[in-house]
């Protein structure tokens, strides 16, 4: 019987031609001999394992006429019994080995997909990942190197039946006639087209059933991730009630999907009904008027069975290659993004640590630069950081601070003006070297889901335990790591959620002190601490900018009254700048900044005593 079709299935928005032609350069690679080679010897596997399959009826119809005829019938035909079961041996021994060389084309061509894929998004800009979700776009990666493999192997079953019904079609014209030949064709055509038209008619059905599926399970989940809410108001039956309507609808579509199922099997039994039933009358006949023997009777029915059972699964078949060609362009429109901030074709060299180069100078010159081309965020920002120098930026929430970072790291491109390090624009070097140059630390740090050494030790892979444990002492966390039961090899979970804030933030440290970038770039990187923990944290960081060119973007004043120059930025406009003390004799905007939150301060220490 014929499985159910997918329900993750829905028509290609391209032609399928285009899809399947970004398929071949991973099947014929040129820098991969093997690989060809492997899917040439499984083509020719392919004839002769079907050319073998095609043999089989035909041992067994001569075995048929040696034993229907009495003079014959006392002596056993060993020679066309041995041979039957060779055949048959080495039909499925063929076919086996055709999978077994194909198999390592399979599962490369999908590597190497995905492995391009993922290597183009961390190509890609920073805007197209804040435009899609994550999880959108590691899903497309996922199905669509799944819909590769998927491909491929439905590819093995298609082109193989299609060559076996035609092998069968010539066999029986040649052994028979053409009205033999015409009834076989024409049971395989109806039954492909029956079945291609019945399949695409109970996707639909099967869409509905699986997404009445995953709306039950989606408020199961949300019921009880909401555990405590539920019971706080009361709602146990509200939810139940909820949960019970999605799973009758899930009823309802299954049930559907059952009987559309009955109806596609119905009609391909049939269709093979038929055409039996048509071949056995003209062959009967045949036998009876002495044209044919019993032989050839079993024959020619033998080839109509055989070609039922492949053809059984075509349904399934379709519905999976309907899918994958949807995965696969999905993946590939993935591939088709362009680049929006790209490198130079002869890029400047840029020294990236400070055991190569002293600290670098940062400079930014009349930036004007929006995310959007209808609404500008910076109007003509410009200052200078010597090497060694602090800039500290400030300014209320959307002045355009965080831009400054994004700018400086060149995840966008300026409109106009130029962002300079050493007097190089960061357009003419490479964003590797520029990147390697600059140790972020950002104000929400996000840990992988690793041990602590491994997250300080990213900050410059492979470096030794002696680096790792340096730089956590220089960020004040080596203690506190040593004071865990696995020390450095303590996993952080999810995002870092096993850590406080604070532990977060000194590991962060820690990794850009490992680094050793030349410029730091610290992004409010204390504003969501508590005041004690801002203090120690402050420290760590003020023994890492010791020698670093250093921008600071703060929310919080007392953060930044150190700095050689402050920028108070509004609107994206540089409204003030100075030191600390100049900037406060200014009685200006930051002025009333300071004021107010040091009153917020006093309030807030008034309130702890």
């Amino acid at each position: 019987m014929s499985p159910p079709a997918s329900g993750r299935n829905v028509k290609p928005t391209r032609p399928i031609a285009v899809t399947l032609a970004g398929l071949l350069p991973y099947l014929w690679p040129k820098n991969a001999p093997w690989l060809r080679s492997r899917v040439i010897l499984s083509l020719i596997l392919v004839v002769i394992a079907k050319g073998t399959t095609v043999a089989v009826p035909f041992f067994y119809s001569q075995i048929v006429d040696r034993l229907s005829h009495p003079e014959t019938v006392m002596v056993l035909p060993v020679a066309l019994i041995v041979g039957y079961g060779l055949v048959r041996l080495l039909s499925s021994g063929f076919s086996e080995f055709r999978d077994a060389i194909f198999a390592p084309v399979r599962f490369r061509v999908a590597r190497e997909a995905a492995m391009r894929s993922f290597r183009h998004m961390h190509r890609l800009s920073l805007r197209f990942h804040l435009d899609r979700r994550t999880g959108t776009v590691t899903r497309a990666i996922e199905r669509g190197t799944e819909g590769i493999e998927t491909l491929l192997r439905m590819g093995l079953v298609i082109f193989p039946t299609l060559l076996e019904a035609l092998m069968v079609i010539a066999v029986i014209w040649r052994l028979f006639d053409w009205r033999f030949a015409l009834i076989v064709l024409s049971a395989v055509l109806a039954y492909v087209l029956f079945t291609l038209k019945f399949t695409s008619w109970r996707i639909g059905i099967r869409r509905r059933m699986n997404d009445s599926n995953s709306e039950a399970t989606g408020k199961a989940m949300d019921s009880l991730l909401n555990y405590e809410t539920v019971k706080y108001f009361g709602n146990e039956e509200h939810e139940s009630r909820r949960y019970g309507a999605a799973q009758e609808r899930y009823e309802k579509a299954a049930i559907s999907t059952q009987y559309s199922l009955s109806l596609l099997n119905f009609g391909q039994a049939a269709i093979i009904a038929t055409a039996l039933t048509a071949v056995m009358l003209m062959a009967g006949h045949d036998v009876v008027m002495g044209r044919i023997t019993v032989g050839r009777f079993v024959l020619v029915n033998t080839y109509l069975l055989q070609l039922y059972m492949p053809l059984n699964f075509l349904g399934s078949v379709y519905s999976s290659i309907r899918t994958s060609l949807v995965d696969l362009e999905h993946m590939f429109g993935l591939l088709d993004e362009e680049r929006e901030v790209t490198d130079p074709e002869k890029p400047k060299s840029l020294a990236a640590r400070l055991e190569d180069a002293p600290p670098a100078s940062v400079a930014f010159q009349d930036v004007h630069f929006g995310y959007d081309r209808s609404r500008e965020i910076l109007h003509g920002v410009s200052f200078d950081v010597p090497p060694g120098g602090m800039v500290a930026i400030v300014g209320p929430t959307g002045a355009g601070k965080s831009t400054i970072s994004r700018l400086l790291f060149r995840f966008y491109d300026v409109w106009s003006g130029r962002v300079m390090v050493d007097g190089i624009d960061i357009r003419d070097v490479r964003q590797e070297d520029l990147r390697a140059a600059i140790g972020v630390v950002p104000q929400d740090t996000v840990l992988f889901n690793e041990s602590i050494g491994y997250n300080i030790a990213y900050g410059r892979l492979g470096a030794s335990q002696e680096d790792v444990e340096r730089a956590a002492r220089q960020a004040q966390v080596h203690d506190f790591i040593q004071s865990l039961p696995d020390g450095y090899d303590t996993l952080v979970g999810e995002r870092g959620l096993k850590l406080s804030g604070g532990e977060k933030q000194r590991v962060a440290i820690a990794r850009t002190i490992l680094k050793d970038p030349r410029i730091l770039l610290l992004d409010e990187a204390t504003s969501a601490l508590d005041t004690h923990t801002e203090r120690e944290i402050q420290q760590a960081l003020r023994a890492v900018s010791a020698e670093r060119t250093t921008v600071v973007i703060a929310h919080r004043l007392s953060t930044v009254v150190d700095a050689n120059l402050i920028l108070v930025l509004a609107n994206g406009i540089v409204q003030e700048r100075g030191t600390h003390a100049e900037l406060i004799a200014l009685d200006g905007m930051y002025a009333a900044m300071w004021a107010a939150q040091d009153s917020s301060v006093e309030d807030d220490s008034a309130e702890a005593g």
